[in-house]
């Protein structure tokens, strides 16, 4: 066993395709598919339910996801702290942000830390912000940019980099049902069609917010990530709420407005998170030095 095929191992048991798996670890698919096999005969089980269409974690594989995060975690550390004694690191970290982090904070921040570490290998997810968190207390990233929530697990660490408002947003031009301004009154915000997050901070803040007014909202669809908010918002399927870097970025943001609701909404506290074990590492500690 050795610490590549524990690799490719979690990549296949991130996408559970083996396209995509043989894609990221650039190697092939009869490779990918061979090595697997290897590794399964070595542990003794089988890690993936596979036919020709589906690859699924066997019980046993579910099992081994956790060993082989915190064992390539472990060699990362150990190689760096017996081999490395200059002071360009190398090795890799994995991030994990929503699009809109990825432009408006993450590309001054890989900049700045290609400059500095040019030997260090980024790998960059980019999906739902409100799974980044969840994707570092599972080991799956190392670090992520997301927003602060209310309660935060003991074992994460955070450090800001910026505020940004949650909005209230509307289509610019009429649509039936959907007013292009704040509604009045609790029976008027009862009627509007709001299209909301699945979950997260956001979510927490705006059922908050109708709660303390009072207020059942009338929800048209609960979908995943804020750019899906904006873009349902033009199409005119109701009123949004998202945050304003979010509306900020988006090449929709002309075709939208933001309301004037009082009382506002909470602002987001945006940041790093990452484990605080994991600042032991001296790459995702050199990460972490540039904000």
């Amino acid at each position: 066993m050795n610490t590549k095929a524990l690799k490719q191992f979690l990549a296949l048991a991130e996408t559970l395709h083996f396209g995509r798996a043989s894609d990221e670890c650039n190697i092939s698919v009869s490779a990918l598919s061979r090595n697997i096999r290897h590794l399964e005969e070595e542990v003794g089980v089988e890690l993936f339910s596979r036919d020709n269409r589906t690859v699924v974690l066997t019980r046993e594989g579910q099992r081994f996801v956790k060993y082989a995060r915190e064992t390539t975690s472990q060699w990362n550390l150990i190689r760096h702290e017996l081999t490395d004694h200059s002071d360009q690191l190398s090795g890799e970290i994995s991030i994990y942000c929503s699009v809109t982090a990825s432009y408006s904070f993450l590309f001054e921040l890989l900049n700045r830390f290609r400059q500095v570490h040019p030997h260090i290998e980024i790998k960059l997810h980019t999906g739902d912000p409100d799974k980044a968190i969840t994707r570092i207390l599972d080991g799956i990233e190392e670090i992520t940019i997301a927003a602060k929530p209310v309660s935060m697990n003991k074992g994460l660490a955070f450090t800001p980099i910026t505020k940004s408002p949650l909005v209230f947003i509307a289509p610019v031009e009429q649509q039936p049902n959907v007013p292009t301004t704040s509604p009045d009154s609790k029976s008027d915000w009862e009627q509007v069609p709001m299209i909301l997050s699945e979950g997260g901070v956001s979510r927490i803040r705006v059922d908050d917010w109708f709660s303390e007014q009072n207020i059942t909202p009338n929800i048209y669809a609960q979908v995943a990530g804020n750019e899906a908010i904006v873009s349902m918002v033009s199409l005119g399927f109701g009123i949004g709420v998202v945050p304003k870097i979010v509306l900020d970025n988006s090449p929709l943001m002309d075709r939208v407005q933001i309301l004037d609701v009082q009382p506002e909404l909470e602002p987001y506290d945006i940041g790093l998170f990452t484990l605080k074990k994991s600042l032991k590492n001296p790459l995702v500690e050199a990460f972490w030095a540039l904000v």
